[in-house]
């Protein structure tokens, strides 16, 4: 994948089949404190100085970070261990309160709501670990995905099955006795089940093959093409920003570098401290 990126080309508003209609669809406005608050313009989903760790009187992990992504882009967060990527990412999800600084989805202030009330205003958020159902079937656990809406889903697990042919082939089998790429997109069609506006995921090629990170980073590509924006943290620095329209680095839980996945590739001091030379 080095060198000229060829998935880069011609990608846009494509097939919004798997995604939420955009804006105006209904929102779960339950929130911890306050009424939702309309923050026009902007990107599609924003934290912006992001600053807090975990529990109330916990240390600090991110200082001022800042993350964004727009339609049918794929922003991605990359950093050495312990720059506080997968909780940047959390941060967004509301699995952490922030002491400072504000999360934006669609225009709308979400920094009150809960991780619950997020996937219904429109997150898909897919965990590193503990993604699947493991004793219950694939198509179970997409199933499971569908959990909050009350249409009729039979046409987006369909949709999922398209994007990940293997999928339907395992459909009734265990999810826990599938390979882990194959685990990693019932854990992405799950997550897509829920017909979500924006689809974060957290190192989804996390100890998986080359092979399989290169078709798992393809998928991903066709997921953007929708037009559904996707923020991934990813620990192959080099192999994510290949695909990506947008790169963060962070350090020490702050933004270290922000650009283009080709401008941060070609940067001589990204390079030389995060992508071996």
């Amino acid at each position: 994948m080095g060198g000229e990126n060829p998935y880069q080309d011609d990608r846009g508003n494509r097939d919004r089949s798997i995604t939420a209609d955009g804006a105006g669809a209904s929102v779960d406005v339950t929130r911890r404190d306050g009424p939702v608050a309309v923050s026009p313009g902007g990107p599609f989903l924003e934290g912006r100085a992001m600053t807090g760790g975990y529990g109330k009187s916990g240390p600090d992990i991110l200082h001022g970070c800042t993350i964004a992504v727009d339609r049918g882009e794929i922003a991605v967060i990359v950093g050495p261990n312990g720059a506080g990527k997968s909780t940047a990412m959390k941060a967004l999800f509301g699995m952490l309160d922030l002491r400072e600084g504000k999360v934006t989805l669609d225009g709308l202030d979400i920094t009150a709501l809960t991780p619950q009330a997020r996937v219904r205003a429109g997150m898909g958020f897919v965990p590193q670990t503990h993604n699947i159902f493991p004793t219950m079937t694939v198509e179970e656990n997409l199933e499971m995905g569908a959990f909050i809406r009350t249409d009729d889903y039979r046409g987006t697990m369909e949709q999922v099955y398209d994007l990940f042919p293997i999928l339907k082939d395992k459909r009734r089998q265990n999810a826990g006795e599938l390979s882990g790429g194959q685990r990693q997109q019932v854990a992405v069609g799950r997550a897509l089940m829920t017909q979500p506006k924006v689809l974060m995921l957290d190192e989804p090629t996390a100890g998986v093959s080359p092979i399989v990170m290169d078709e798992l980073f393809d998928r991903i590509i066709e997921v953007a093409r929708t037009g559904l924006p996707v923020l991934m943290v990813e620990q192959n620095a080099r192999q994510a920003l290949e695909i990506a329209d947008k790169g963060y680095v962070l350090v020490q839980g702050a933004n270290a570098h922000t650009g283009t996945g080709k401008g941060l590739l070609a940067d001589a001091e990204v390079r030389k401290s995060f992508l071996g030379g």
